[in-house]
């Protein structure tokens, strides 16, 4: 079998190209554009590696045809890792130009994820030669000298390449959406739907409230500015409309306030307008974007679908004779930060339960909100509140682990990158920034440069801070789905779904959300699903950590419609 399966699109149709590893390549097919899938179907049983630019590209027309493909090489995303990484700096490759544009879709990160969002490397056209870009990334892992590096970057290219082929798979399948439970719920949470696009009734009843407990009978409740100001006519000292904020203020408007926020951003991120848009035949098939993060956490360039709430969850339904396996994991990032650290005692904390409980009955805190908050202090670079106050004590109970994270902290302050465990590396600050601090380090520099110099510095400080824990943890999710689709499609129902060829019978993928996964599965196999969900989550363990005693526990729910696994 060859080492590699180069497609390329050319004039006439496709070419595939074999690749071997000691350096000899050949054209084995000139094929028709309508032969392409034919020729996969044939070829797919030997199990080669396709190298093609894009999964994104290339893949969607094969699983119209019921073809899935076992694995493969996407050339756009591996080559942005090694572009980038630390590991490659040696190289021609590193730093160099892409070899494709990418695309930049409407941008919709999540609420945390804005500073680490990069546009989608799909490329629009050709403008590179897909075997010379293969030689190239070939050539540069090989070129490292460190084994261990080489072995854990190439697991971290085909954890890469199996994610963009698990995104394709999740938008074809789809998510098992019921339109008629959605519009139902809508209508209990917010009124009838008002035919001319208006607000619905419940929001226009909490609009009067509002307009007439701060006596403000023409205020726009979706204008933030104007809500503002609306307040603080009223006494009500608010400098912004964030629900924490306002949560703390006592005002007999303040409930109406609160439940219109509430009830608005449903119907704006997901109520009838987002189910026309979205919705179709059945399924819901968000658009996903690995490695759309600079962390290689996954983005979307539609739908929402890394934030959907719980109050359209129940509107997930299986189709008749399957079920749902929703699985999320336990405390991820902070069992990722004890893996990655080796800090034996911080493991131990969450061997076999709860690993925030476990920090309370080692005596290390005094309640569990206490551990969370301390946790998210040491990963995220909290500075004030009760984290910070909690801090010094996981500092003095865990210092490897808490001093792992600080040090990522102090290169980013320095300008320097830090790299996650199989070897993703951040960017470098802007040139800007460096400027910045060049100037603030002159002796004529004035205190408002210092200042504004330290806190830009404390700013990067706290994205490498959390790269290396949000990266390894989004390596640790892609193991975990690549070892998972292999398991499932061994699997197959009595009963066939709803969902096109080739998952009409085999348990598959129709959700992810950072550590959350949801497998759609024929019930009489929901139970061996289950399994793998399981078994596959150990494994990706054991792929990132080796025998380092870190577990990676899930809450496992087998369920007929989303909102009743939680």
């Amino acid at each position: 079998m060859p080492a590699y399966l180069v497609a390329r699109r050319t004039a006439d149709g496709t070419t595939v190209t074999d690749v071997e590893m000691d350096g000899t390549e050949s054209v084995v097919s000139e094929l028709a554009a309508a032969e392409w899938p034919d020729y996969v179907r044939r070829t797919e049983p030997s199990q080669p590696r396709w190298a093609w630019n894009s999964t994104r590209a290339w893949y969607p027309r094969l699983l119209s045809h019921g073809i899935r493909v076992a694995r493969c090489v996407d050339l756009a995303l591996c080559g942005t890792i090694l572009r980038g990484a630390t590991a490659t700096e040696h190289t021609p490759l590193h730093d160099a130009p892409p070899a494709w544009r990418a695309q930049a879709p409407e941008p919709e990160p999540a609420a945390d994820d804005a500073l680490f969002r990069l546009d989608d490397p799909g490329p629009t056209e050709t403008e590179a030669d897909e075997v010379v870009e293969l030689r190239a990334q070939l050539d540069a892992v090989a070129s490292i000298t460190d084994r261990p590096t080489v072995s854990r970057l190439r697991l971290l290219l085909a954890a890469e390449s199996a994610g963009s082929l698990v995104a394709a798979e999740l938008r074809h399948a789809g998510l098992p959406w019921r339109a008629d439970v959605h519009e139902r719920l809508l209508t209990e949470l917010l009124g009838p739907r008002d035919p001319l696009g208006g607000r619905p009734e419940r929001m226009e009843q909490l609009v009067a409230q509002i307009r007439t407990g701060l006596d403000a009978p023409t205020l726009n409740p979706d204008s933030p500015g104007d809500l503002v100001k609306a307040l603080q006519r009223a006494g009500i000292n608010a400098s912004s409309t964030r629900a924490w904020e306002l949560r703390e203020v006592e005002h007999p408007a303040m409930p109406a306030v609160l439940e219109y926020k509430k009830l608005a951003r449903l119907y704006a991120a997901n109520g009838w307008a987002w189910l026309d848009a979205w919705v179709h035949d059945g399924r819901f098939r968000p658009d996903y974007l690995p490695g759309g993060v600079v962390t290689g956490r996954w983005a979307t360039s539609g739908g929402g679908a890394l934030q959907l709430p719980k109050q359209v969850r129940g509107a997930v339904v299986a189709d008749p004779g399957w079920k749902l396996v929703v699985a999320d994991a336990a405390q991820l990032e902070p069992r990722i930060l004890a893996g990655l650290s080796h800090d034996e005692r911080m493991a131990a904390a969450g061997r076999g339960r709860d690993l925030y409980d476990g920090l309370v009955a080692s005596g290390v805190v005094d309640s569990r909100q206490h551990a969370k908050v301390g946790m998210l202090a040491a990963m995220y670079g909290g500075t004030t509140g009760d984290g910070a106050r909690v801090l010094p004590r996981l500092a003095r109970a865990y210092p490897r682990a808490v001093s792992l994270v600080a040090e990522a902290a102090a290169a980013g302050e320095r300008g320097e990158r830090v790299s996650t465990l199989l070897g993703r590396t951040s960017p470098l600050p802007s040139e800007d920034w460096f400027s910045g601090q060049r100037s603030a380090s002159l002796p004529g520099a004035t205190a408002e440069q210092e200042r504004r110099a330290r806190s830009r510095a404390r700013d990067w400080g706290r994205f490498t801070r959390n790269f290396v824990v949000q990266g390894t943890a989004a390596e640790w999710a892609l193991c975990w789905m690549a070892e998972l689709r292999n398991r499932l499609v061994e699997l197959v129902g009595d009963v066939p779904g709803r969902a096109a060829p080739p998952f009409d019978r085999s348990p598959h993928l129709v959700y992810f959300l950072h550590d959350e996964v949801v497998v759609h599965a024929p019930a009489e196999v929901a139970d061996e699903a289950a399994a793998a969900v399981r078994a596959s989550a150990r494994a990706a363990g054991r792929l990132l950590f080796g025998d380092f005693p870190v577990e990676f526990p899930l809450t496992v729910g087998i369920v007929d419609s989303y909102d009743q696994a939680k």
